[in-house]
């Protein structure tokens, strides 16, 4: 069986190690943390084929590094990050759930006063780093609708699974599942 999937991305050749997930289903995890080069790299090609908005959002914790690049090379003053539980500081919080293919329970997303006041009546941009079920994106979608943003784009770096046949997300490249034995299904 082999063990990591091999993945071009933005130029950019990686290895990703395969998970077991169930008995019958492995992914290949993309995982940005550390990788500055992937993570640059990746926020140009992303930037050069958004829509126009004027907030981009992204839900805890692996989209942040992604998020945060693409804002500094857009010139962004700030972006939004949906938090997975209520900070002290955040007021007046508005909550979605999730139900994401890489945690085993349900989890809350959630974001403060200060976000929504950002997000209501502004143009928002949708950004992860794979889009799988695609559980996490309707979850700040709710949010994002909640509070009276309009959604532009959803965005992703990589499309997994069934995600790749979406027409209603941009990403960089497709991301397919894998048998037990290391084949594509």
């Amino acid at each position: 069986m082999n063990s990591y999937y091999e993945i071009n991305i933005a130029g950019l050749t990686r290895k990703l190690p395969l998970c077991k997930v169930s008995d019958d289903l492995y992914i290949a995890a993309f995982i940005m943390f550390g990788d500055v080069e992937m993570t640059v790299r990746c926020a140009e090609e992303l930037l050069k084929i958004a829509p126009e908005y004027d907030v981009m959002i992204t839900a805890e914790s692996k989209g942040i590094p992604l998020l945060y690049e693409m804002a500094r090379q857009a010139g962004a003053k700030d972006y939004i990050v949906a938090r997975k539980g209520p900070k002290l500081y955040m007021q007046n919080v508005t909550y979605t759930e999730v139900n994401s293919i890489t945690t085993e329970n349900r989890q809350v997303l959630c974001i403060g006063e200060k976000e929504a006041n950002a997000i209501r009546g502004k143009r928002v941009l949708i950004i992860d780093d794979v889009i799988s079920t695609g559980e996490s994106l309707a979850a700040m979608e709710k949010l994002i609708e909640r509070v009276g943003g309009t959604i532009v784009g959803e965005m992703a770096v990589l499309a997994e699974g069934d995600a790749i046949g979406r027409t209603d997300i941009q990403y960089l490249a497709p991301l397919p599942l894998f048998n037990a034995d290391g084949t594509t299904k």
